[in-house]
């Protein structure tokens, strides 16, 4: 297993081990996958299967889907396979009798799944129940590709100190901050001038406000270039999803907000960049399919064969890019507001989101009251003076349960102002 190296960072010891001191992983590697049967946990099955022999499966977690589940299990040989809901345990028990696969139910043998010794664990249970399963690993200085937004986003700080302080290696696996990882090896701390984070700008990037505010989930949901999740889809949509996106850079890579950009770039090829003081711009680029990033964290420090279509630049044609429209797209300018006043205020703006894409996808609000229903509750917050450090899982959990009952509160007012 590949330990966090000093990193670009400076002197101090750092999670994300972005100097080229590495050493080879061509061992085989034994591996975890939290949120197996979900769409990252698919592709990076995709990518297991493409590499027979390389790689053995110690645990896999899947929040309900029990047959999916146990097919993985037994296909790739799983000492330990455990679902999210409690009452599927014996269902699970009984599709895995006889391969000798122990099995578990719950939070807590989630947890127990991070905490068995794979060498590296995929981190992509959804939401605020995939913060104790990746702590659980970096505490014991596992490397951790994360893909679940929450483990930063809400927990940030604490998050990647702990993970320092065990010796872990957190790797993004997010396609952004996948490229950002990759582009930032090309120089040092003291040399950086910002970076970039690329946006496809959804399909309303050409709508104007009045439209926008009236979208329909159906039109909301017709990504133009990524087949994803109907939740992410949404938060493409309102950029909400950059938002989250500069709030984990921030986190990751311990860069201010006035480090972080955001361009937005239609054709999705170009991920990310970073700027240097002498004004070069190294950026990664690669056709949009998450298997990319995956497989960058999976093969880590070396580099594996990749399962997506090879980019082929002259058939593409064109990049063109765009500054982001925080007037059209309020919720990006929200993130940066949020970040900025820190103390569980991006906790906060996860949450209240949450609520808000709920709502719309229930009909309750318009497309156009989602940033409205965040922005509310974030003052809300403020002004009632709750912002506060966090420790700790069960503070920034304790945040997030409040945030998102605080934003229920406002979501009828916020409705009647829309409707």
């Amino acid at each position: 297993m590949a330990s966090a190296a000093v990193s670009w960072f400076g002197d101090e010891m750092n999670a994300v081990p972005l100097r080229n001191n590495k050493t080879s992983a061509a061992a085989v590697r034994s591996v975890t996958v939290l949120g197996a049967t979900g769409s990252i946990g698919d592709s990076t099955m995709d990518l297991l299967r493409a590499a027979p022999g390389r790689y053995t499966v110690e645990a896999l977690t899947a929040n309900g889907n029990v047959e999916a589940l146990a097919k993985l299990a037994r296909e790739f040989g799983a000492r330990f396979a455990a679902v999210a809901d409690a009452s599927k345990l014996s269902a699970l028990r009984e599709a895995l009798a006889g391969t000798g696969i122990e099995t578990g139910a719950g939070e807590g043998a989630i947890i127990e799944a991070a905490q068995r010794p794979a060498d590296w664990v995929m981190a992509a249970v959804s939401g605020a129940a995939g913060l104790k399963p990746a702590l659980a690993a970096a505490d014991r200085g596992a490397s951790i590709a994360l893909a679940n937004k929450e483990c930063l986003v809400c927990a940030g700080d604490f998050f990647m100190q702990r993970a320092a302080k065990a010796g872990a290696c957190i790797l993004p696996a997010d396609s952004e901050h996948n490229a950002l990882f990759q582009a930032l090896a090309s120089g040092n701390r003291d040399e950086l001038v910002r970076v970039i984070i690329t946006a496809s700008g959804g399909p309303f990037r050409t709508w104007k406000a009045a439209d926008i505010e009236k979208a329909t989930l159906a039109q909301a949901l017709k990504h133009p270039n990524w087949s994803m999740g109907q939740k992410i889809t949404i938060d493409s949509a309102s950029m909400m999803n950059k938002g989250l996106e500069v709030i984990e850079a921030s986190y990751l890579f311990a860069l201010s907000p006035d480090e972080i950009d955001v361009l937005v770039h239609p054709q999705s090829i170009v991920h990310g960049m970073v700027e240097f003081s002498d004004y070069s711009v190294m950026a990664q680029l690669g056709t949009p399919d998450m298997r990319t990033p995956i497989a960058h964290c999976l093969g880590w420090p070396d580099r594996i064969k990749g399962r997506a279509a090879p980019l082929d630049l002259a058939k593409i044609g064109q990049l063109t890019f765009e500054a982001p429209d925080y007037v059209r797209f309020p919720g990006l300018k929200l993130a940066y507001d949020a970040l900025r006043a820190g103390n569980g205020a991006t906790t906060v703006y996860n949450a209240a989101n949450e609520i808000a894409v709920a709502a719309f996808i229930g009909e309750k609000i318009r497309f156009g009251a989602i940033a409205q229903l965040v922005e509310a509750t974030l003052n809300g917050w403020i002004r009632a003076g709750n912002l506060a450090p966090l420790t700790g899982a069960d503070d920034a959990i304790a945040v997030d349960h409040d945030a998102r009952k605080m934003a229920m509160t406002l979501l009828p007012q916020i409705a009647l102002k829309a409707s």
